[in-house]
């Protein structure tokens, strides 16, 4: 999957941002979590298997600019637990892009999100949040997912991602601690992850990571 999406960036001219990105350096063009892996999960050479569930995340340099998204992707049939927690992320993401005007308030964002996650009996990782996109892979304003009462209007103009990660179980998480990238669920339950890069517009906003038909 790595060798395959760091090709298309090729072809499109374009640059993997993760690729050699933070401390220490990212190692590859994508993020690939896997199961319980909440974010940051570094592709390698184990063979997927009926019933897993895998997010990809591709964030690319184009022209000197940057666009970030990811989505999740189920191998065979998946059991309840984790197609619901994929189900909740989405509508998570979807339901939060669906209130996005200018002069909304950013903290509204984490309030949707985590109020419907938790009605569906899932919990809101607070440990990452989404972000400004641009020049910088990472720029204002910080995006959280969970109730906040960060008081940012929004204005025309303001583009950031909204990326959702939802446990299964407990939100908290822990960091590989020989890799130092990638997250777990502290209870080896399912996690589920959807991202989209937003412009907020004169009436509403815009989806800049929608992918075509």
């Amino acid at each position: 999957l790595n060798a395959f999406a760091h090709k298309l960036h090729t072809e499109a001219n374009a640059i993997p941002a993760p690729l050699g990105y933070g401390s220490p350096p990212y190692p590859k063009s994508i993020c690939t979590s896997l199961n319980d892996v909440i974010c940051h999960g570094i592709p390698n050479d184990k063979p997927l298997k009926e019933g897993d569930f895998l997010n990809i995340d591709a964030s690319c340099i184009l022209d000197g600019y940057i666009g970030d998204c990811s989505a999740m992707v189920a191998i065979g049939k998946i059991t309840p637990e984790k197609q619901n927690v994929m189900d909740v992320a989405y509508e998570c993401l979807m339901r939060s892009i669906a209130i996005l005007k200018p002069g909304l308030m950013l903290n509204e964002i984490g309030n949707v999100i985590e109020g419907y996650a938790t009605e569906h009996g899932c919990s809101v990782v607070n440990q990452f949040v989404g972000h400004g996109v641009g020049l910088q892979f990472h720029e204002p304003p910080q995006v959280p997912h969970h109730r906040n009462d960060i008081q940012i209007p929004l204005a025309p103009g303001m583009i950031f991602t909204i990326e959702p990660m939802i446990n299964a179980g407990v939100r908290e998480g822990y960091i590989d601690p020989e890799n130092h990238w990638t997250a777990y669920t502290k209870d080896g339950k399912p996690s589920a992850q959807w991202e989209h890069t937003v412009l907020i517009t004169d009436s509403g906003c815009e989806i800049l990571t929608l992918l075509k038909e």
